[in-house]
């Protein structure tokens, strides 16, 4: 499977899943996960953002307020400004989406100038491979938080 389907698949079954909650269960607390259901996919949204378009920092792809509401280091807790609705959320997804759909295949190829703190990632391709993996990972965390909302 291309490194390109990989993350379509990722992206696209997560905006599945997405697209059918309530707002209601966005910022629910739960016992056992750190952080609610909106911070997640904001976060995806936040990395994927940071580390693929790195060279463009002063883009507006997103608004930079997410980098206050969404870095890894970041807890809900920690909000202190409104954050965006699960429509705004879909609607960066989408876009991100689309824009990382249209880097050539000289962009996958081409090394990463950085260091990334997991696995062996050293082409672009390779981190499109590990942030669809970290996407998958997130998209099951939901569903488990779902399963539990949906329990209580």
């Amino acid at each position: 499977m291309s490194m390109l389907k990989q993350f379509n698949l990722a992206r696209t079954s997560l905006l599945t899943l997405i697209k059918d909650l309530d707002e209601d269960i966005l910022d629910h607390s739960f016992k056992y996960f750190e952080n609610t259901i909106r911070w997640h996919i904001g976060n995806i949204l936040f990395v994927d953002e940071k580390l693929l378009f790195v060279s463009q920092q002063k883009s507006q792809n997103i608004p930079k307020e997410y980098a206050e509401l969404f870095s890894s280091d970041i807890k809900v807790s920690d909000w202190t400004i409104k954050p965006p609705t699960l429509t705004e959320l879909i609607e960066h997804l989408e876009d991100q989406q689309s824009r990382i759909n249209s880097f050539g295949e000289l962009f996958w190829k081409s090394d990463v100038k950085f260091k990334v703190p997991y696995g062996h990632v050293e082409t672009h391709g390779d981190l499109l491979i590990m942030l669809a993996h970290r996407e998958s990972e997130i998209l099951g965390t939901i569903k488990a938080m779902k399963q539990v909302y949906d329990f209580e």
